[in-house]
Order: C-alpha cells, then sequence, then structure tokens
C-alpha cells in the first residue's frame, strides 16, 4: 500500500502531530510511506524518516494532484485546518481511502477515525463521520514512542525534581511563567524545540540558573523524564508517555484543543490546572 500522511508543523502548530505520525508510520513497515507538508516557519521537516512532498498551499487541488502522481491508496490527515468538506471532495476526486485523526470531535469524511487519546469517546463521532466509518478510539490505540519502550526497562537515578515539557512551541510563553516561580532549591529539567519563539527568553533566563538544565530538540526525552520526580506537562498527547512511565505529573492546559484530556484527567483524580499555581508543587512534596 502507498500510504501518504498530510501533516504540517510550524512554530505555532502541530509539533507533537508530526511526532505521532511517525510512530504510526512505524506500524506500516510493508508499505511505502511518505508525507506531504507545507513549509513553514520552524517546521520539523528535517526530523521526518520518510520522503516529504513539500507543498506550497493547503488547497485540496494541490494535494489531489499529489496523490495521483504517487498512486497513492490511503491518505492520513492530521490537521486542525482540513474538515469534513476537504476531506470530502480528496475522496470524490481521487477515490483513496482516508484516515483522520481527531482530537476535538469535529466532523469528518472518513474511512477511519483515529483518536488515540485515553479520553477518546467513540459514541461522541455519533452523526460526526459517515456511518460505515471504523472508529479506534480509546486506549488500545494509543501511540507510544519506541525510545519509551526501551526506557522504561532501564533502572535510573533520578537526577531532577522537575521535568517540563509545555509543548514544543509552548506558543504562550508557560514554561517561563512556570519557571520564574520555582525555588533554586529544585532541579529542573526543561524540554523544548528550535521552533519555540520564547528560546531567547528561555536561555537567557537559564544562564544565571544552575539550576536548570534546558534541553532543546534533545533526542533522548524519555530518559529525561525518566530521572524526573515529577514532570510539569500539558495535558495533551505527552500524558500517554509520562502514564506509561508512571511519572507522577501536574497537567497544566494551555490551548482550547487540551480541553477534552483537561476533563478526562480531572475526572480521574489526576492533578490538573486551567493557569499555573506555583503551590501545586508544594502539593505533591507534601502528600
Amino acid at each position: 500500500m502507498n500510504l501518504l500522511i498530510r501533516a504540517d508543523s510550524s512554530s505555532a502548530i502541530g509539533l507533537g502531530h508530526i511526532m505521532r505520525d511517525v510512530v504510526f508510520a512505524a506500524q506500516y513497515p510493508q508499505d511505502t510511506v511518505r508525507f506531504a507538508c507545507q513549509n513553514l516557519n520552524g517546521n520539523i521537516i528535517d526530523q521526518i524518516p520518510y520522503p516529504v512532498d513539500l507543498l506550497t498551499s493547503n488547497d485540496p487541488d494541490e494535494l489531489i494532484a499529489l496523490i495521483r502522481e504517487q498512486n497513492i491508496d490511503r491518505v492520513v490527515f492530521d490537521h486542525y485546518g482540513i474538515d469534513a468538506v476537504y476531506e470530502k471532495k480528496v475522496k470524490e476526486a481521487t477515490g483513496v481511502q482516508i484516515l483522520s485523526f481527531d482530537d476535538t470531535y469535529a466532523a469528518h469524511h472518513c474511512d477511519i477515525l483515529l483518536n488515540h487519546n485515553i479520553s477518546a469517546d467513540p459514541a461522541r463521532y455519533r452523526g460526526l463521520v459517515p456511518e460505515q466509518c471504523e472508529l479506534r478510539c480509546g486506549a488500545e490505540y494509543t501511540l507510544i514512542r519506541d525510545e519509551f519502550k526501551t526506557e522504561k526497562q532501564i533502572q535510573r537515578e533520578k537526577l531532577y525534581d522537575l521535568f517540563i515539557a509545555m509543548g514544543g512551541t509552548d506558543p504562550t510563553n508557560a514554561t517561563m511563567s512556570i519557571l520564574s516561580t520555582l525555588s533554586d532549591d529544585l532541579r529542573v529539567c526543561v524540554v523544548t524545540t528550535s521552533g519555540n519563539s520564547h528560546l531567547g527568553e528561555l536561555k537567557t533566563f537559564v544562564q544565571t540558573k544552575k539550576n536548570i538544565t534546558l534541553e532543546v530538540d534533545s533526542i533522548r526525552i524519555a530518559q529525561l523524564l525518566h530521572q524526573s520526580r515529577l514532570a510539569i506537562i500539558t495535558p495533551s498527547v505527552m500524558v500517554h508517555e509520562v502514564l506509561f512511565m508512571e511519572i507522577p505529573f501536574i497537567g497544566v492546559q494551555t490551548a482550547t484543543n487540551q480541553e477534552d484530556m483537561f476533563v478526562y484527567l480531572e475526572k480521574e483524580g489526576y492533578p490538573v490546572l486551567k493557569g499555573w499555581d506555583a503551590s501545586a508543587i508544594a502539593r505533591f512534596y507534601n502528600a
């Protein structure tokens, strides 16, 4: 099967989508996989271990031409800017099978709907997808990177009190909001990417903080998390990895598309916040 994954990344969107798409693609070792991406500012296209076709726009006609040129059998959409109308046009023009990632219970015109969040509720897709659509929802479809599976088998010393990861681009600069409230007695590991538009500010801040380690574009996220006592993360796809590694965490919502996961975690009794509250750390250590 010829598989095409349509996703974008930039300094504002999509880094997590690309990362999970790569994990998804690895499930199809016998197929020919390629990506179609726009060359947006701050993208992580160079981290995609598959051929990438660069698009000049998000116009469905451009994608349709690529599908025909590459004889694609299945298109995977993982993109908030692609809706049911777009998907239907692609389907009718090419006849490809469509698999759509979804996190927000949006309408899709697809053959397979994948919501791999542990919070996913298939009943909520009634009326949002075609009747014959196959729903793949919940924990059994959760995508965990191999590095976490390998890391979990290793014994590690705890080097950090806190592990902070507020999304690859952290558009709200939540990392700085958290760091500015922390005691210098805490050993902190901060992970982010070069797509973070606040990276310069972060680097300047940590220069005077011997207790803070800043990791940019790290290839050892699983290890750093494993070496930490407590994680501060967004209620997003990283929750799956943190739960898999069995690391205590505090979830801090920074975007509306995290609402479903936030509600699920709150219902299940996990500590989640709508905005950063430094006292949450004291509550954890004094529990």
